[in-house]
């Protein structure tokens, strides 16, 4: 044994030719996982310097003891990290390429049998070897910049002179996986194989390259070496790169524009000024607030995985589901439940809404095919898995029913009590209601501790989220068995409690109230839209509520004024703007007229144009004509939906600031790189954020009002997040 850690072991390994060849694996000690955290780093540089000691070795093979590789560097250290300032940022990132050009520098050729994934820091590490051997199923990547930052320990150097500066834009500025194939064919690595011949490759491209069949000296000085590109080239690989990643990434992301500056800067350069340029871009970006804030809803990702993950262990198993209700949403839920391996019923009254439900599904599987994801054939088996049905006939061996009728009380309590009464004693039912009480809904049933609610997002296919309603009766396993369904169609299943709107809409409807008061007030829906897309937000509040339906949100809005009706009466309560958009059939993308009117692309998507008769009719529901500031109109929207997220955390609707959070990330596109509705408080600071609700509430009313708790709160300095997740 040349070297022995918690994480990292180095021993020798003869192969048949005799060469002394040093096997060095990570193996960390109680993870499932290996990761590169402080620690690691640690052991792996001493156990660098104990193979640089050790006297006859003729070649290293790195590899992992655990179905991964490396999935990077560990996460949960960066804000501790990185609240220690940009120098010391820097001196952690010069050290780890001290060890990683260590490792490209030893007097004989290395390589990396990569087994499985090899993210981040992971992949930084193969690419500081002198070969890399993937087994089929691995993938490799550059994913910082999905947090804000760029590779900081070699990737925007050595990536480049392997595979051209084009792809290595490509892959670390979208911050993609990729898989074995696709690396082999970019020259990323050198050869693909099946897992069970992964080390037996790798012993035998280092054999070869000790015989001197193999060049292994040529490739570390093209590695080190200054890219050789001339000016046509440069401004095809850089120039052009950089208008298209600023537009696709948007002016809140800096890190995708800041990876082709750094690549542009370090290509002259050989590789220790090229690093140092990397090193210097890396700190930088990591003091940002979008920096911080990609890397908080990171960790919050990983509570809400974990809280799911001891969810899924009290559940049954889901072999077969069925929903009720065809038509889109139907659809849409059959065929995410058949394309992530759950066959499932679509039922109906209606054998046309049957036909919509299918066709719906139809349409996202072509979809599929058609950006090659999927084949003819695969497309044609996973339809199979949807098993359309006008009968009870096959309910008896169904593991968990779906209802998505009319939202309806009686309705969908009617519904839920007939398919109890066709399905067994321990089948979960679950209501896809977005405001109804699942408590109340629970009155009709012989079982209601088999019953929840599931909530899932418009568009079914593209949205992540689903609430998982917990109501007055819900039992444990029906809770467990619908949070390990959810995840198994693909989605992020959050937990919470009955109440009106749940989480989501609860949070939602105070920000459509505050856009209804401005627009009552005299300020132009279209600026608004604006101001708040400029924010962050995928679309400004008029044209979300052209997507979402105006009867859906006159619904709804009456909803929450009946069970919030000290806060919540603008939204359906009164003649305001929505309603009278209601009132003139005007209801959004569904009839291609709302606040905007909508025409239909070249590929039938529906866009938005200015409609001089919404403007008109705007005009009648104004009863001040004041003008606003940016920031004035970000406040009075902002505030009261941050607020309820507040009161949503005290009453226990959901239980920790990470899943309220990662909800309204997931669930209505909060802006990512503000981190959450909490976050965003604590970014401004408790004391600040009271103030500035005071000063609302003052003018507005009890929407804009802080609770006392908020209040204790921000006298006492605290905040939603631990001392070392704030900024």
């Amino acid at each position: 044994m040349i070297y022995q850690g918690n994480a990292i072991k180095v021993e020798d390994v003869i192969v048949d030719g005799g060469e002394g060849i040093a096997r060095l694996t990570f193996d960390l000690a109680g993870e499932s996982i290996n990761k590169l955290s402080s620690a690691v780093v640690g052991e792996l540089d001493a156990a660098v310097k104990a193979i640089q000691s050790e006297k006859g070795l003729k070649g290293l093979v790195i590899g992992s003891a655990k179905d991964v590789f490396i999935v990077g560097a560990d996460i949960t250290e960066f804000h501790g990290l990185f609240e220690k300032g940009g120098q010391h940022i820097e001196e952690m990132l010069e050290r780890t390429h001290g060890i990683f050009n260590a490792i490209e520098d030893l007097p004989f050729p290395t390589c990396t049998a990569i087994n499985g994934l090899a993210l981040g820091g992971g992949f930084e590490l193969a690419l500081a070897t002198d070969f890399r051997v993937m087994a089929e199923s691995a993938r490799v990547g550059l994913p910082e910049t999905r947090l804000g930052l760029l590779p900081g320990w070699g990737g925007c150097v050595r990536l480049p002179r392997l595979i051209g500066a084009d792809n290595a834009i490509e892959w670390i500025a979208g911050g993609t996986e990729n898989s074995a194939d696709t690396a082999l064919e970019m020259n990323a690595v050198d050869a693909v194989v099946p897992a069970v011949k992964l080390e037996a490759a790798a012993l035998d491209l280092l054999s070869r390259a000790i015989r001197g069949e193999l060049d292994y000296r040529t490739r570390r000085a093209e590695k080190s070496s200054p890219l050789r590109l001339n000016p046509i080239e440069q401004m095809m690989a850089f120039e052009t790169a950089k208008g298209y990643v600023a537009g696709k990434a948007g002016p809140h992301y800096p890190a995708p524009v800041e990876v082709i500056k750094v690549i542009q800067k370090g290509s002259g350069e050989a590789r220790g000024r090229a690093q140092a340029i990397e090193t210097t871009a890396f700190a930088r970006l990591a003091m940002t607030e979008t920096c911080y804030h990609l890397v908080g809803l990171f960790l919050n990702d990983q509570v809400v995985k974990k809280k799911a993950g001891n969810h899924a262990k009290q559940a049954r198993p889901v072999s077969q589901a069925a929903v009720l209700g065809a038509g889109i949403m139907g659809g849409g839920i059959a065929y995410q439940s058949a394309s992530k391996g759950t066959p499932i019923l679509m039922k109906d009254i209606k054998a046309e809404a049957i036909e919509l439900g299918l066709k719906e599904a139809r349409k996202l599987f072509a979809k599929q095919v058609e950006r090659g994801k999927l084949s003819s054939e695969g497309m044609a088996e996973k339809l199979t898995k949807i098993r359309p049905t006008l009968s009870y006939e096959d309910f008896g061996n169904v593991d968990l029913v779906v209802e998505a009728v009319v939202e309806n009380l009686g309705i969908k309590q009617n519904a839920l009590s007939e398919v109890e009464g066709q399905v067994g004693e321990d089948t979960i039912l679950t209501s896809n209601t977005s405001t109804i009480s699942i408590t109340r809904l629970a009155e009709s049933l012989k079982r209601p501790e088999n019953f929840c609610g599931m909530h899932f997002f418009n568009p079914v296919h593209r949205m992540p989220l689903v609430e998982v309603i917990r109501g007055g009766t819900s039992g444990d396993t029906a809770v467990a068995t619908t949070v390990a369904y959810a995840r198994v169609m693909g989605k992020t299943p959050i937990v919470v409690k009955d109440c009106p709107g749940f989480l989501v809409n609860r949070v939602l409807f105070p920000y459509l109230d505050g856009f209804s008061r401005l627009v009552a007030q005299g300020a132009d829906f279209r600026h608004v839209d604006k101001v708040m897309e400029a924010f962050g937000w995928p679309m400004g509040p008029a044209y979300l509520l052209d997507v979402v339906g105006m009867d859906t949100a006159v619904h709804a809005g009456e909803v929450m004024a009946e069970a919030y009706p000290d806060r919540m009466g603008g939204v359906g309560g009164n003649k305001g703007v929505i309603q009278v958009m209601v009132d003139n059939d005007r209801l959004g993308q569904k009839n291609t007229r709302g606040f905007y009117a909508y025409e239909e692309d070249r590929k039938g998507k529906p866009v938005k144009v200015i409609d001089e008769a919404a403007i008109d009719l705007v005009k009648g529901v104004v009863t001040s004509h004041k003008t606003y500031s940016d920031e004035s109109i970000i406040s009075r929207m902002m505030v009261p939906l941050c607020l309820e997220a507040v009161r949503c955390l005290e009453d226990g609707i959901v239980e920790t600031p990470a899943e309220a959070d990662m909800a309204l990330v997931y669930g209505i596109g909060f802006p990512p790189f503000r981190g959450g509705a909490l976050r965003y408080i604590d970014t401004m600071g408790l004391a600040a954020f009271v103030d500035l609700a005071e000063g609302l509430a003052d003018e507005l009313g009890p929407l804009y009002a802080p609770t006392e708790n908020l209040r204790r709160m921000a006298e006492a300095n605290e905040s939603f997040y631990s001392a070392v997740d704030r900024h």
